[in-house]
């Protein structure tokens, strides 16, 4: 897939942590910017830390539950478990900056 759609970028911007069982990645976009476009590979959990409005766009090849675009109020605090197969593309479409915690789970 990374042939078609050219080089994909990480799943988020800093890796923090990796063991065997996890990897844990911070997300921080500016207002108006947005991530590369990127796949996920594992079951992941993202926590919502900062932020006012962010919005996911998706790659025609996505396999995950948000295959269309979507655009959400950040609550921090508030987390979501999504499985593996998201092909997409996290933009802050608000007028803050957005912080969040995405962590993947190993098989």
């Amino acid at each position: 897939m990374a042939d078609r759609l050219g080089a994909l970028g990480d799943v988020a911007s800093k890796l923090l942590f990796e063991n065997e069982r996890v990897k844990i990645w911070e997300m921080r976009l500016a207002p108006g910017e947005e991530g590369p476009l990127h796949k996920h590979e594992r079951d992941h959990i993202l926590v919502q830390i900062g932020g006012d409005r962010m919005a996911v766009v998706p790659d025609p090849t996505t396999q995950s539950p948000y295959n269309e675009y979507l655009e959400a109020d950040v609550v921090p605090g508030q987390y979501f478990y999504i499985p593996r197969g998201g092909v997409e593309v996290a933009r802050n479409v608000g007028k803050q900056p957005y912080y969040e915690l995405l962590i993947e789970l190993k098989d």
